[in-house]
């Protein structure tokens, strides 16, 4: 990521790192058909092929166990496999030489079916797709409700941000109630620790609440000029509703399958690795796009400049489906646990106080941690979009970018992300609930079941919309980092503002150095002198 070489772009005008570092007049003179970029090369196919197996294979699977309880309960005879003997209703098995028992009363005529009158219809698959298609409906719902609220409002970022930190405790006590009403004491401990530890979260980092504002504001305004990228958001979340609409086909066949010793858990949580995986394939996709974007918009100094090329959506989207996708599967499989264990160890160092053997044993997991995240961060994907590297080079390029201009420290100190996953998870929880409620209604021992697996479901449509923010939130911090003067042409009151907070970052740990520095100093022994 030079800033030295000669600033290019491609026909589509997306603008290589070089330009991002150029004057105006540059930008402008590199939108012009005689400065071409290179013909984009493939990046990271091993994944890509990784991924499209993945799909073919689970898609198959999905389809087997869907259609083995379709109508039908055990068509395949897959419960040879599962060691499972089902008895005729109304007979139970009986000791050699015993008189045989009388026949139990059989069930009543309303969980009949006419297809397969010996088989309950709480056994069938058709019986459990119908709450994972609500949940589809509601998850859709919640992605296309948040992104209107967010991109449609001046304000949009303060009802994001407030929704995300006043909203999610209380709705996490509020489910770990009704779990503890339904006697699923597991789920409710789980619930209520993670309420508690969300409010301590929030908590401590109050501070941090108005910078983090100003750059939520600033993202949705950029997102609001951009009325195409929403656009591309919305048609992702159908996509991912088609594949859903499998994918809960499959998973409504295992939940009815009715395997012993945990067996359905273990499917479950297979198939919802899987899920995760092509979700934030998709997410990371739009993420790519949505980059490429913005960072075009600041290059030129707005949408509607006149050195803006035509179409330069579709060119984006181009080159995210094709050149870049297998770094886009590559890097889905990563990011978003290493980010996640990122802030968790962040917070947990930043509390530890005088205990040394606990605080040697953090900062070991903490610069794991950090040398993770060089290889492996969500900022990669707008160097993708820009120059389309590998995304383990776009990661490290960029992280070395952050290190050497002082912007890891801001990015550091803003909550955005954190603002944004709370949004995830709330939209999530809320889809979890609805199905769990109905579900506990008409089949209570398959409610948590259904209702945790409904919840990512609604994780995943409503991250397909967040992102469109975050990764306006990204594209700034590169901007800001490739050259500030971009950032100043957009929007000088915001420049003055990222930089008056960095200047205090800087300030912060300059002083928070010495500090640790003459604390280490005052414990070595003082020598003799000679």
């Amino acid at each position: 990521m030079s800033s030295s070489s000669t600033p290019s772009c491609d026909g589509s005008g997306n603008p290589s790192p070089a330009a991002a570092a150029g004057a105006v007049s540059a930008a402008a003179a590199a939108a012009g058909p005689a400065a071409q970029w290179p013909r984009r090369q493939c990046r990271d196919v091993f994944w890509l092929v990784v991924f499209l197996l993945h799909l073919l294979v689970f898609g198959a699977a999905l389809a087997l166990f869907g259609l083995n309880r379709f109508r039908q309960a055990d068509r395949f005879n897959i419960g040879r496999y599962a060691n499972l003997t089902a008895e005729p209703w109304g007979t139970t098995a009986t000791p050699a030489g015993s008189p045989d028992p009388a026949p139990s009363a059989p069930p009543p005529p309303s969980v009949y079916r006419s297809e397969d009158p010996s088989v309950p219809a709480s056994e069938l698959t058709e019986t459990y797709w119908k709450f994972y298609g609500a949940a589809g409906a509601v998850g859709a719902a919640l992605a296309c409700a948040w992104l209107a609220a967010a991109a449609w409002r001046k304000d949009g970022g303060k009802v994001v941000m407030r929704t995300a930190v006043h909203c999610l405790t209380a709705y996490l006590a509020v489910v770990s109630v009704l779990c503890f009403w339904g006697k699923h004491f597991f789920w409710g401990v789980a619930l209520a620790v993670g309420a508690g530890l969300h409010f301590l979260y929030v908590m401590s980092v109050l501070d941090r609440f108005p910078f983090t504002m100003l750059v939520l504001q600033k993202a949705v305004r950029m997102v609001r000029e951009l009325p195409d990228v929403m656009r591309i958001a919305y048609a992702f979340v159908l996509v991912m509703l088609c594949w859903m609409a499998l994918w809960s086909f499959g998973v409504s066949g295992i939940v009815a399958f009715g395997i012993p010793n945990g067996g359905q858990w273990w499917l479950l949580l297979i198939f919802s690795v899987s899920l995760f995986w092509t979700g934030a394939v998709l997410s990371n996709t739009v993420h790519v796009i949505v980059s490429g974007m913005v960072f075009l918009v600041l290059i030129h100094g707005g949408p509607a400049a006149a050195t803006m090329p035509p179409k330069p959506l579709l060119k984006s989207l181009q080159y995210a489906v094709t050149t870049s996708f297998g770094s886009i599967c590559y890097g889905s499989l990563f990011t978003a646990a290493i980010r996640t264990l990122r802030w968790e160890i962040r917070g947990i160092r930043s509390k530890i106080g005088s205990n040394e053997c606990l605080l040697c044993c953090i900062d070991f997991l903490f610069h794991i941690v950090e040398t993770l995240v060089r290889f492996f961060n969500k900022y990669a994907y707008v160097q993708i979009a820009v120059n389309g590297q590998s995304f383990n080079r776009s990661a490290r390029d960029a992280w070395e970018l952050f290190q050497s201009t002082g912007i890891e420290s801001l990015i550091a100190y803003d909550c955005s992300g954190a603002i944004l996953l709370m949004s995830t998870i709330l939209g999530g929880l809320i889809t979890g609930t609805c199905m769990g409620v109905w579900t506990y209604y008409k089949q209570s021992d398959k409610a948590v079941m259904v209702g945790s697996t409904s919840m990512l479901m609604g994780m995943i449509l409503v991250g397909l919309t967040v992102v469109v923010v975050e990764s306006a939130v990204t594209s700034i911090y590169i901007c800001y980092a490739e050259d500030p003067l971009l950032i100043q042409r957009w929007d000088p009151e915001f420049f003055e503002q990222m930089s008056e907070a960095l200047h205090q970052r800087l300030q912060y740990r300059s002083a928070r150095a010495r500090q640790i520095l003459n604390g280490r100093l005052d414990h070595l022994p003082h020598s003799s002198s000679i």
